[in-house]
């Protein structure tokens, strides 16, 4: 009887191990980006994997500034999406699973349409999958920035 149930034991903690190494969070689905300095809610942008395996975001709503006002278009981005709408624009690209490290992707791009400035990027899925670390950065990783972008459920705020 000791021995069923020490076994049953044994089993159930192995399998809840097993599934927890199988957890992966993926990158897919709706992130709220915010301005870490202010706290300002900036826009939700939606980040699907692509047809060439890798993934990519685009913002699907912009929330107003402090001020009313919601940036409209990029007129501060590098061709091609110079004065294109910010209601769509592809704003993540090319980011990929890192292999050596579970729920990080590496070898991004990120484009902030504030700046028209475009980074390079990687994150990684924090949270039990609710917040995504994106970090931005010019030739050396170190020299970035990092924000926290929160999972939310839709589009819509």
């Amino acid at each position: 009887m000791l021995n069923q149930m020490l076994m049953k034991g044994i089993m159930g903690l192995s399998l809840s191990f097993v599934s927890a190494l199988g957890f992966s969070a993926s990158i897919e689905g709706y992130w709220k980006s915010i301005e870490e300095r202010t706290g300002e809610q900036l826009s939700i942008v939606e980040i699907r994997k692509g047809n060439d395996g890798r993934y990519h975001g685009k913002i699907v709503y912009r929330y107003p500034n402090s001020h009313g006002i919601a940036l409209t278009n990029c007129s501060k981005c590098p061709a091609p999406f110079t004065n294109k709408p910010i209601l769509g624009l592809q704003i993540l690209s090319g980011f990929r699973e890192d292999p050596n490290k579970p729920d990080s992707y590496i070898d991004g791009r990120v484009l902030e349409p504030t700046s028209g400035r475009i980074y390079k990027g990687k994150g990684v899925v924090t949270g039990e999958g609710k917040r995504l670390r994106m970090r931005g950065y010019m030739g050396v990783s170190a020299l970035g920035r990092t924000v926290v972008w929160i999972r939310t459920d839709s589009a819509n705020p």
